[in-house]
């Protein structure tokens, strides 16, 4: 009787499946000589979304300040800050790379600060930074000269020997603006 019922068992599974209805439901939900689905890499040539980089400009910006509030010729308007530069020695230049920020003394570039957890974003002129705790936003203020304004939102960020400045530009263009002598002093 166990023979029996054991070869009834395996022609019901056998019956099963090789059922017309059975089959029916396989071609439906996968062809037998479909290949895999395959996934489609997009053209580069045909993306239509561009992905934003940090600007190499900002590989390395200089503080500088407003001199002449009242002048039109922002190479006049802005220009090196006296104290930061030469009495103090205190301030911060800027670097930032798709990996790191880096804040070095003016003074001295061995004295770095370094942030390495960031996300970027760019929204015409403006280059967003965010971390945790601050949201850094860079805005391009003139169209012609590369003068940039920083605004630091969220937790005060408090960096010793390093005094952020809000307006920056490249060290390229720091020759174009106008220049306070150091004097006696060193800076």
């Amino acid at each position: 009787m166990k023979n029996v019922i054991t070869s009834l068992s395996v022609v019901i599974i056998l019956l099963a499946s090789c059922s017309p209805a059975t089959e029916k439901k396989f071609e439906k939900n996968t062809p037998r000589d479909a290949k895999p689905a395959q996934i489609s890499t997009p053209d580069p040539g045909k993306n239509n979304v561009v992905k934003s980089e940090i600007p190499s400009e900002f590989s390395a910006l200089v503080p500088i300040d407003v001199l002449n509030g009242k002048s039109t010729n922002v190479y006049e308007k802005y220009g090196i800050e006296f104290s930061g530069n030469c009495y103090s020695c205190d301030l911060a230049s800027l670097s930032i790379t798709k990996n790191k920020m880096i804040w070095t003394n003016v003074c001295d570039e061995k004295d770095t600060f370094e942030i390495r957890d960031f996300s970027f974003s760019d929204e015409g002129k403006k280059t967003i930074l965010k971390t945790p705790e601050r949201t850094y936003i860079i805005t391009q203020i003139d169209k012609k000269a590369p003068v940039y304004e920083l605004v630091i939102e969220g937790q005060k960020l408090e960096l010793k020997n390093k005094r952020v400045s809000k307006y920056f530009t490249t060290p390229k263009a720091l020759s174009l603006f106008t220049e306070h002598d150091c004097g006696d002093f060193e800076g």
